[in-house]
């Protein structure tokens, strides 16, 4: 754990919502979409159909309201996205975020003070639809939060420095028409350097380049502090 991983690490000692504040912590449940997951061979999770269909059986089989996981997670759900399996390009398939699936028009909040780096619709299939980025100062450090899969609206009234405080809604869950083809979730993304993106970062990546990215996008959970019991 570098410098500015500890001081996300010890900004709170208390997990911290990311989703509607009157969800209960205590319905997070975890969620396996790993191609370790044996689970998922009764499913086509590359359609937002099928995942769905598995996310809502989680959600039920452990009375929940929103499945969550992913960091690092190897996962076949891009298979069938050409931007993830271009031909003679190592295959992209390691994830660099947390998802939160939950129901569409969800919100969305900061879990701590910052500003407006950018803000895009990617809107090209498999990638973030509705993407915000946030610039955060913390002690000496900088550093940036990315919430992709949003809605259209979430973007409307955004502008480049426009001040967000911990807890203030930020945006809603987008709809699998808009949020290019995935079942309803927030992607949230740490990340230190955006080597110079607007709007976008990448949230995949390949086996090749795990290692810089896993250094540059360190665990989400560092802040958030919600607990993966049964996915270690």
């Amino acid at each position: 754990m570098d410098a500015l991983e500890y001081t996300i690490f010890s900004y709170s000692n208390e997990p911290i919502p990311i989703l509607d504040s009157a969800i209960p912590l205590n319905t997070y449940v975890p969620l396996d979409l790993s191609k370790r997951n044996m689970a998922l061979k009764a499913y086509d999770i590359t359609d937002y159909r099928s995942c769905q269909s598995y996310i809502d059986t989680v959600l039920k089989k452990m009375d929940g309201n929103v499945a969550y996981g992913g960091y690092l997670e190897h996962r076949n759900l891009y298979a069938n996205h050409k931007n993830f399996t271009h031909l003679g390009v190592p295959i992209r398939n390691i994830h660099l975020g947390i998802d939160y699936w939950c129901v569409s028009g969800t919100m969305v909040h900061v879990p701590l003070d910052g500003m407006v780096h950018s803000f895009r619709n990617n809107n090209v299939v498999g990638d973030y639809g509705p993407t915000i980025i946030l610039k955060h100062f913390l002690d000496s450090h900088i550093f940036y939060t990315l919430y992709g899969h949003l809605s259209l609206d979430s973007l409307k009234g955004l502008f480049i420095g426009k001040v967000f405080k911990a807890g203030q809604s930020l945006s809603r869950l987008g709809t699998p028409d808009i949020n290019v083809n995935y079942a309803p979730h927030l992607h949230f993304q740490v990340i230190k350097d955006l080597e110079g993106n607007q709007g976008d970062y990448p949230g995949v990546c390949s086996q090749e380049r795990l290692t810089f990215y896993q250094k540059n996008c360190p665990d989400p959970n560092l802040l958030l502090k919600l607990k993966y019991p049964g996915l270690d």
